[in-house]
C-alpha cells in the first residue's frame, strides 16, 4: 500500500507514489533497455552512482526537470515522449 499523498500548494501531488510518476518513471524504463544499456551505463554516462539510477527507476527517487533532460540526451528520446 503506498503512503497517502500530500499536496502543494497547486494541488499537485507530491509523492513519488503518483500515478504520473509512475508512469514516467516506466517510460524510462523502456527508453533504456531499447537502448540496450543497463543501470551501470547510464550512471557512468550521467556522472552518477548505479544506486542513484536504480532509485530513479524503482520510483524512490523524484525526478527533477534537470535529469530529465540529461536522461532523454542520453536516451536519444525528446523530453516530451517522457511526460506525456
Amino acid at each position: 500500500m503506498y503512503p497517502r499523498q500530500s499536496e502543494d500548494l497547486w494541488g499537485m501531488v507530491k509523492a513519488i507514489y503518483s500515478k504520473e510518476h509512475r508512469s514516467l518513471v516506466e517510460r524510462l524504463r523502456k527508453a533504456r533497455k531499447e537502448k540496450g544499456l543497463d543501470q551501470r551505463d547510464v550512471a557512468k554516462l550521467l556522472g552518477v552512482s548505479q544506486s542513484y539510477v536504480s532509485k530513479m527507476g524503482s520510483g524512490q527517487r523524484r525526478i527533477d526537470i534537470v535529469q530529465l533532460k540529461a536522461l532523454s540526451r542520453t536516451y536519444k528520446r525528446d523530453i516530451d515522449h517522457f511526460i506525456k
